[in-house]
């Protein structure tokens, strides 16, 4: 049959039964929980049993977006809650050895909340490095404004979930931190040089380029593609992306459904992989957006499948750890901070 080249979310706590059919008969290579689809830990376990039973495939890719701060799914009182990246930069501003134990404290605990669950994929680490001026959509999210302590702070968040079993996905490749408008609205445009995205924006996800997944930024480049967002540029994937950063991992798109792009579903979807994405991600759980997205997109083949197989093979390596002290730790490193938000829908 066949994996599809698609990751795609529900509309709700349970799936329906057209929904279940569309899956079965798609077979995507993964699935993205919101906070719509999020109850109770036990609603959230049997909804990621019932995703994973619609495909034939093992190891199904099962995402979320928990970065801590405002981008959370699993909100308190049933699950811990975690700071934004910020807080990290601002701890390793003062001490980094600290900084780095802390980043790396929240992903392991927050890999140990999801695997509880059967979600074995976070949206995390945010290597966008921001500027003065730029929107706001990344602000708190981000862990600093230096490209050094972003990549620092990234690595550790990143170790921290391998260690928990779960795939961590550096986003958003190759920089959203310039962006003056918010994607999930407006198509951002970035006019800065080659020699300035390549010293800031460009230098973490180079860093990280041995990292499993990455997600793809609606921005437009204009100093490498003045036409096309990353997601739909070829110039930015494969000069940018594959050659300049070096990142050999599976690369999927941002959200199609994000007003940034243009077009209709089927010539979005279409664009994104003629770039040279390996997969595309649709969110809002939209039938009548994901009939023609799925459509439109190939079975996993050649590079993409080799990078598929070579993220999910790390699914396996779950380091044991003292779930209780690790947690003693982590509530002690909190203690002087304040970081509980609102949670939104919005974050990729």
């Amino acid at each position: 049959m066949g994996i599809t080249s698609t990751i795609f979310g529900c509309s709700g706590l349970s799936l329906t039964q057209e929904e279940r059919e569309f899956y079965q008969e798609v077979q995507p290579w993964g699935f993205i929980l919101f906070g719509r689809n999020v109850d109770t830990p036990e609603q959230v376990a049997k909804l990621v049993a019932e995703l994973k039973s619609c495909v034939s495939h093992d190891d199904v890719p099962i995402l979320i977006d928990q970065e801590g701060g405002r981008v959370r799914r699993l909100r308190p009182p049933l699950w811990q809650s975690y700071p934004a990246g910020e807080v990290f930069g601002q701890h390793y501003n003062e001490d980094k050895d600290r900084g780095l134990r802390f980043a790396w404290l929240q992903s392991r605990l927050m890999a140990a909340d999801l695997i509880k669950l059967g979600i074995n994929v976070d949206c995390l680490p945010v290597l966008d490095v921001p500027v003065r001026g730029s929107h706001d959509v990344i602000g708190d999210r981000a862990y600093g404004d230096e490209p050094v302590i972003v990549s620092d702070i990234g690595l550790s968040a990143s170790q921290g979930l391998l260690s928990g079993g779960v795939l961590p996905v550096i986003k958003h490749i190759p920089g959203h931190g310039r962006a003056g408008v918010d994607s999930h609205k407006d198509l951002p445009v970035v006019t800065a040089s080659i020699a300035d995205l390549e010293k800031s924006d460009f230098e973490p996800f180079r860093r990280l380029n041995n990292m499993p997944l990455a997600m793809t930024a609606h921005v437009v480049y204009t100093a490498i593609d003045a036409e096309n967002p990353a997601t739909t540029s070829s110039k930015v994937i494969n000069d940018i992306i594959r050659g300049y950063i070096g990142f050999d991992g599976l690369l999927m798109c941002d959200d199609l459904s994000m007003h940034a792009l243009q077009g209709s579903f089927e010539e979005r979807t279409t664009a994104s992989f003629n770039a040279g994405c390996d997969v595309v991600l649709h969110c809002n759980g939209d039938l009548t957006e994901m009939r023609p997205i799925a459509a439109s997109s190939p079975k996993l083949s050649g590079d993409s499948l080799r990078r598929a197989r070579q993220a999910t093979d790390l699914f396996a390596n779950i380091e044991a750890c003292d779930e209780d002290s690790l947690r003693r730790e982590f509530g002690d490193l909190c203690d002087t901070h304040t970081y509980g938000q609102d949670p939104t829908e919005a974050g990729h």
